[in-house]
């Protein structure tokens, strides 16, 4: 399995939009990190569950049984994490816990996979989940979007697309928490937006954890603080920098709840097979995915397809996108058809980056724009005609994004093209950031786009 892993690159940068806040979809990137992991050779100690107890850190519900089962009989299994940022990091939870299970059964052989990409929600975690997790056949699968972009049909989407891939497969719903939401657990209720995963959970019968339950608690205590730029004296745990992204000792707050569920659950091993039954959401995400351009799409003349891998500013796509289709002229086009209800894009944004007009089915189409990657297409004049591929998070940095596009159901003819207006990016960046784009104002007066993926609802069609 791992050398599997490494035939579609060992190294990846699984770095996405950093989230400073519940829903945000943007920020810096950070660095690579490997798709497959190795939990044995995590050098940190194991950590320690038996310093807290409480009832409603988790519930077991149907638990997962064909898990269990496979390791007590000895078989090697791999556990895909599923999330952003928090899960993307190698001190914030994925390591930790995946080294305690791994302790549980020493004599097995476990590889992880790490597809957090960071500030993304379950949106696009719908669409990219059978190139990320699923093409490696995962025995079990933790998802953690709570923080941002906790879309139950979305999260409903990814339930029903792993089990309609493989209903043996074992799924944990796992929830961070944000600054302000550990009130809440104090309070012994739960974050409203958890409560909408809950239902997903109830539904499905699906495990789940609330990994910032103990942290919650240990505040309300005095014994720990969720947010500060000092570091801590005496026994006071400091939770993080930022009042999301945990550090060390946060992350193993996070991790120490996996690890008491995991214990709890293990008594639960048997042959299960999950039928995948009516939804909860009528119109949930399981008909998400993303695409290779190249295998659908047309192109006019002006674009050129390019290895990521070769491009000092751009190898760390390359897990991503094993080849990115660029083009700079106003007026180039790329044109594919779908059936369906959403289209969108998976691309790289940088200082050059531009803006792109929608045709949809032969006509120029504007833009309601519902969040900062979410529009619906429209002729509403007042509407803008154009989606802005640069934002203040592309200063002097590259950063994957995405944007999503609804659409009226049926079959579409989409053509994306270079708008010959480029944004005003000194007014985008801000007054905090102008030293970069004053003093390299040719690196930003330019509208390149950087392709990686399509995202559809729907089906392709040729």
């Amino acid at each position: 399995m791992f050398e599997k892993c490494r035939l579609f690159g060992l190294l990846l940068c699984w770095s996405f939009f950093l989230t400073a806040n519940a829903g945000d979809h943007n920020s810096s990137q950070a660095g690579a990190s490997p798709l497959c992991f190795d939990p044995a050779s995590y050098a940190a100690p194991v950590i320690q569950t038996h310093n807290f107890s409480h009832p409603d850190e988790f519930k077991v519900r149907n638990g997962l049984p064909n898990f269990f089962r496979k390791v007590s009989n000895g078989k090697a299994v791999t556990i895909g994490y599923l999330g952003g940022s928090i899960t993307r990091a190698d001190n914030q939870y994925r390591l930790q816990s995946a080294k305690f299970i791994q302790s549980m059964f020493p004599g097995i052989k476990i590889t992880g996979i790490n597809a957090g990409v960071s500030g993304t929600g379950t949106d696009l975690g719908a669409c990219r989940l059978y190139d990320q997790v699923l093409k490696y056949n995962p025995d079990l699968i933790f998802v953690e979007f709570a923080v941002n972009g906790a879309f139950p049909d979305g999260m409903e989407g990814i339930i029903r697309q792993i089990w309609k891939y493989n209903p043996r497969t074992d799924i944990c719903l796992i929830y961070t928490i944000a600054a302000g939401q550990s009130k809440s657990y104090a309070a012994g209720k739960v974050p409203e937006n958890i409560l909408k995963l809950e239902k997903i959970a109830d539904h499905y019968a699906i495990p789940s954890v609330h990994m910032g339950l103990q942290a919650s608690i240990l505040e309300k205590q005095g014994k720990l603080i969720w947010k500060s730029d000092h570091p801590m004296k005496g026994d006071t745990i400091l939770f993080s920098a930022d009042g999301t992204h945990p550090l060390e000792a946060g992350g193993n707050l996070y991790a120490e709840a996996i690890a008491r569920a995991m214990l709890k659950m293990k008594s639960h091993a048997g042959d299960v097979v999950r039928p995948v039954t009516a939804p909860l959401i009528a119109d949930n995400w399981e008909d998400a995915k993303m695409v290779d351009p190249l295998s659908f799409a047309t192109f006019s003349p002006d674009w050129e397809a390019i290895d990521p891998g070769k491009i000092e500013s751009l190898n760390q796509f390359s897990g991503w996108f094993p080849h990115v289709m660029k083009a700079e002229k106003p007026g180039s086009w790329i044109r594919f058809r779908f059936n369906g209800t959403m289209l969108g894009i998976f691309d790289i944004g940088g200082p050059e980056a531009g803006q792109l007009e929608l045709e949809l089915d032969g006509v120029s189409m504007t833009l309601k724009e519902r969040s900062q990657i979410n529009f619906v297409a429209g002729n509403d004049p007042a509407d803008p005609k154009v989606i802005n591929r640069f934002n203040r998070y592309c200063n002097n940095r590259y950063r994957g994004q995405c944007a999503f596009v609804k659409t009226k159901p049926g079959n579409h003819t989409v053509m994306l093209k270079i708008s010959s207006e480029i944004p005003d990016k000194a007014k985008i960046l801000g007054d905090k950031q102008q030293e970069d784009i004053s003093q390299h104002p040719e690196k930003y007066n330019r509208s390149v786009f950087y392709l990686g993926k399509i995202l559809i609802r729907g089906e392709m069609m040729k």
